[in-house]
């Protein structure tokens, strides 16, 4: 069952079920394919490509949802700090044309696999941080090429990213009822 009331669109996809957090300008979403667990998305919900077209009033609930979800996912997925990026425009790695601030979740030592903690950047930018390619994939099952992406990195079904956003929600919830 989606939280939203009305159809909301993230680009021109439409991303109702994943949506677990919704304001007056805002709303959060669960990442199709989360480079690290817990790894969501915040977007106005007017959809408008750069964040300098944003008005101070969508500006300010973007930020403040931000700072809101960021605080829950730290606490649910028991990170110790978070990535939070905006990739503002095609040139700067935007795969959508809509703004969205990624938030994602971090521990000490979570990427040393790759590296450092600093390969989330290359991730971002490169194939497994490209949203938009796998929002067009999801849309269109017989891909023209074959994918080439991380192994450990899957699509999620929409019932998986459903189930989180529910999750997600009910921890919206105590958060604003425990909030200081």
């Amino acid at each position: 069952m989606a939280l939203a009331k009305t159809q909301i669109h993230f680009g021109n996809f439409i991303v109702t079920s994943q949506v677990f957090h919704v304001t007056a300008y805002s709303f959060a979403l669960i990442n199709l394919k989360p480079l690290l667990p817990g790894h969501v998305l915040v977007s106005p919900r007017r959809v408008t490509p750069r964040l300098s077209d944003l008005s101070q009033a969508e500006i300010t609930d973007l930020f403040m949802t931000v700072q809101k979800v960021g605080r829950m996912i730290e606490r649910v997925y028991k990170a110790s700090s978070l990535n939070i990026a905006i990739q503002d425009g095609a040139d700067a790695g935007q795969s959508v044309p809509h703004v969205h601030t990624h938030i994602i979740p971090r521990k000490k030592a979570d990427l040393d696999d790759q590296g450092s903690s600093d390969a989330i950047y290359s991730m971002m930018e490169g194939e497994a941080g490209d949203i938009g390619k796998h929002l067009r994939e999801k849309l269109d099952e017989r891909p023209k090429f074959p994918r080439i992406d991380h192994e450990s990195r899957k699509p999620r079904s929409d019932a998986d990213m459903a189930a989180e956003a529910q999750m997600l929600a009910e921890e919206m919830d105590k958060s604003t009822t425990n909030a200081p």
